[in-house]
């Protein structure tokens, strides 16, 4: 193995594309002058059309969390009442932040490994009237599910006027994501996962109902207010100093991204899911998730006759591999592997072929090129540039 050479396929943070490692590597300019307002200018139209929105999204430097507490802080008080599914470790963190600014929560718990039941949810927020936002994950990482939130908007505006809010920081880029016409009324997302940037940007957008919240909010905050992000950018500027090498990084990303096509980049994340489940279960390793909800930018899988860290030790060791373990009760007991943002149908094919040497020496009893061959099938079958 070479000493330098790593691979990345956790889910977060992403491996980050040459160019846009070039396009952060340029020189400083005044966050003030006319160039990052015209960087600003160019930017703002393109995300909104990776959220589904027509509304601004506002660029906070800070990490995927700081996004999370933004929704929190901008649309609910002390003494509000919110409802969080939780359906995995990132649900629970909408949990914690409500309760540390003394938000009322009920919180739905979900068996991990399960995506949410639109009807169960629709039947909560109907028993508990006073319910103002619903909090969910669209990719909940921790466990490799997409939750059907078009569906849960649906469901939860049949019978309430509550806010859907979702964290779509592992997704929203690589799965479909059509804010305005779903019916979300925020939407956050981060900067490492899919938009293939290092950590420390979050975007969120809001929809007209939220802002007819969020003005009349009364709760206190200061960097996080989106009202400031809102005005500021429709003068192309920010309220607060931004993370401009980011800011250059996600200009080339947005490039790539529209180079290649919003289409083509969901349908590649759709290809490489739909390769590395077919290794994986023609390997006979189980997955955590149903066919129906797994996540297009990571999957979880849960072996029953091998030890998963051993695994994960092996082919770091071996090749450089570096992939996600379980969280919480799933420590120890599953592992997870990223294909988001900057990776390919050969890196999967890369990635296939090592984990089954890995399987073989820590004494797992399978065929070598049954899961790669079963992988290659699916890109032959449906990637396959003709």
């Amino acid at each position: 193995m070479l000493q330098d050479q790593q691979i990345l396929r956790i889910p977060g943070p992403s491996p980050i594309p040459p160019s846009v490692q070039r396009a952060m590597s340029q020189p400083m300019i005044g966050h003030r002058g006319q160039e990052t307002s015209q960087m600003i200018k160019s930017i703002g139209p393109r995300l909104k059309k990776v959220f589904g929105t027509s509304q601004e999204v506002a660029m906070i430097t800070g990490s995927g969390t700081a996004g999370l507490e933004t929704a929190v802080v901008n649309i609910v008080q002390p003494g509000d009442e919110v409802l969080v599914i939780v359906t995995g470790a990132f649900g629970e963190r909408f949990t914690k932040i409500c309760e540390a600014y003394n938000i009322k929560t009920h919180q739905l718990d979900v068996e991990w490994g399960q995506a949410l039941n639109p009807a169960n949810v629709k039947q909560f927020v109907q028993n508990h009237p006073e319910i103002k936002a619903v909090f969910s994950t669209y990719c909940e990482t921790s466990t490799g599910i997409l939750n059907p939130i078009k569906e849960l908007a649906e469901a939860v505006r049949e019978v309430s006027d509550a806010l859907i809010v979702i964290d779509g920081v592992s997704c929203v880029g690589g799965v479909e994501t059509k804010m305005d016409e779903w019916g979300i009324d925020l939407m956050v997302t981060g900067s490492q996962k899919a938009f293939m940037l290092p950590a420390g940007l979050t975007f969120v957008a809001a929809s007209e109902r939220a802002w007819n919240v969020i003005e009349t909010n009364e709760q206190p905050r200061f960097y996080l207010d989106l009202k400031k992000y809102r005005d500021n950018l429709l003068k192309d500027t920010t309220p607060f100093t931004p993370a401009l090498s980011l800011l250059f990084g996600l200009e080339q990303v947005l490039q790539l991204i529209e180079d290649e096509g919003l289409e083509q980049v969901y349908a590649r994340h759709q290809l490489m899911m739909n390769m590395t489940r077919a290794a994986f279960k023609a390997l006979d390793i189980p997955l955590l998730t149903s066919d129906a909800f797994a996540s297009p930018t990571v999957t979880a899988v849960q072996p029953d006759d091998f030890d998963a860290e051993a695994f994960r030790k092996v082919i770091k060791q071996q090749f450089g591999l570096t992939i996600a373990g379980g969280q919480q009760h799933l420590s120890g007991k599953i592992f997870r592997i990223g294909h988001m943002g900057y990776c390919s149908p050969a890196d999967i094919l890369q990635t296939l072929g090592a984990m089954e040497i890995g399987l073989k020496m820590i004494g797992k009893e399978i065929e070598l090129g049954k899961g790669v061959a079963a992988a290659q099938q699916i890109y032959l079958k449906e990637g396959a540039i003709v």
